[in-house]
């Protein structure tokens, strides 16, 4: 965090199992756009440069904490789901009494932390509460408000009669307090419900009788405070993320061909004049300099692709550098260490792995390129592998600049193909090839005469 905001805590509940998701994977750990549910309320929490971050895990017991593996966060686990209130008492022995606690939800990722501020700013002396508007309330709890607007009490829809069903405005879940306050409430709670459960929301009585002010603020939209409680929800929630990074990127100058059907699952960094057609697929850190044309379909993962490329439809690209003005795919493979200088071209059906290509070098058809360095302005041809592995140890090919490799020639590792040279098709070379000459290796053609093909045989 670049700085800390000494009196606010943040307290995120991830200990639920999540029955209607049918998995064994703790809920909060299912993945919307790459990332856990949790990950991203984490995010919104550093946001807010709290002094503390507190996550309570259940479920699962430690494949929470293990997976997110943060150094930075304060766990409690909650051995027994008891309600809501339960868990955030797990909380409390990690946190002193000073300043505001906030409390997320593991399993409301798309919340942003202008949202969260305006909570803070009202939980210096108040409780404040963060409530939405939904037509259809169901399994909301209910905001019950006194005849001059004030909030009286949060009511769960198993616990709400016929009138209260028919309030609208419902909780989120989400609420900030004075720590000292919380913790006395915390200590007051009883499970008096249908549920026999501890209710988080039960401190809004206890905040009205104690005569602490209770405030709200509205969500300014309401898919910020949609929970993730089935499949169909993660679904949901995933196109709701796409659609916003969509809006984003045509905001901020992309072509979309399709805003409907693009995946953004990390961090994607856009220059001037970028073209994105459908399907396409961006992972981890992927930054794409300007005028740069991506096809249908592609999948970009942990990239950096500069100005002027244009990447063809059905082409893979993992943790991959692609210099200015190339043109890959379709159909091409770039995988991790590969190192496109400029004005490369690679072709359908091209592999390459841990190499360097140097400056306007081609590789344009049905090729294997692994742990080779390939100098500028090379031609390889067709069907060329660099065989690499030798069963226990990886070797490489150098192949120097202005080199002509021709087609179906196997480069049998550690070899060196010096500037200038030509290598003839269908060669196995097994030694350096010298600079300036063709080198080539053939067995002598023969022709057998009267041979015949095998007959298929009748069954």
């Amino acid at each position: 965090m670049s700085s800390v905001r000494s009196n606010l805590n943040v307290v995120i509940l991830a200990a639920g199992k999540g029955t209607r998701m049918h998995s064994d994977l703790p809920k909060v750990l299912h993945q919307v756009a790459g990332r856990a549910l949790l990950s991203h309320v984490i995010t919104c929490a550093e946001k807010l440069e709290p002094e503390n971050i507190v996550a309570v895990y259940g479920f699962g017991g430690r494949k929470v904490p293990e997976a997110i593996a943060r150094d930075d966060i304060l766990w409690a686990e909650q051995a027994e789901q008891l309600g809501t209130g339960h868990a955030v008492q797990q909380a409390m022995p990690l946190l002193g009494d000073k300043g505001i606690t906030l409390v997320l939800l593991g399993d409301v990722p798309l919340l942003r932390a202008e949202t969260c501020r305006m909570l803070i700013r009202n939980a210096e002396q108040h409780l404040a509460l963060l409530t939405v508007e939904k037509d259809i309330p169901t399994g909301y709890g209910r905001i019950v408000r006194s005849f001059d607007g004030r909030v009286q009490a949060i009511v769960e829809e198993k616990d709400a009669d016929a009138e209260q069903r028919r309030i609208k405005e419902v909780n989120s879940g989400i609420m900030a307090m004075p720590t000292v306050l919380l913790k006395q409430w915390l200590g007051r709670l009883r499970n008096e419900n249908n549920q026999k459960e501890y209710y988080l929301t039960d401190v809004i009585a206890m905040a009205v009788e104690d005569g602490v002010g209770v405030v709200t603020e509205r969500a300014q939209d309401e898919w910020e405070v949609i929970g993730v409680n089935s499949k169909a929800d993660l679904a949901g929630v995933e196109r709701i993320y796409q659609k916003n990074e969509a809006q984003r990127l045509m905001h901020a100058g992309v072509t979309l061909r399709d805003p409907e059907r693009i995946d953004v699952r990390g961090r994607l960094k856009t220059g001037r004049d970028v073209e994105i057609d459908i399907g396409c697929v961006f992972e981890g850190n992927v930054e794409l300099g300007d005028k740069v044309s991506i096809g249908p379909y592609c999948v970009i993962k942990d990239a950096t692709i500069a100005e002027g490329s244009v990447i063809a439809p059905y082409t893979h690209i993992d943790e991959a550098t692609v210099g200015r003005d190339s043109r890959i795919g379709p159909y091409a493979r770039l995988r991790p260490g590969t190192e496109l200088v400029a004005e490369a071209h690679i072709g359908n059906f091209v592999e390459i792995k841990n190499s360097r290509v140097d400056h306007g070098s081609k590789i344009n058809h049905l090729s294997y390129v692994g742990d080779s360095q390939v100098g500028k302005h090379v031609n390889i041809g067709a069907g060329t592998i660099t065989c690499n592995y030798d069963g226990a140890n990886k070797h490489r090919t150098i192949i120097g600049d202005h080199a002509f490799i021709g087609s179906d020639t196997q480069l049998v590792a550690p070899v060196t193909v010096e500037a200038g040279a030509t290598i003839g098709a269908g060669s196995t070379i097994t030694r350096d090839a010298p600079e300036n000459s063709l080198t080539l290796s053939r067995s002598k053609q023969i022709t057998i005469q009267g041979w015949k093909r095998p007959v298929k045989t009748k069954k």
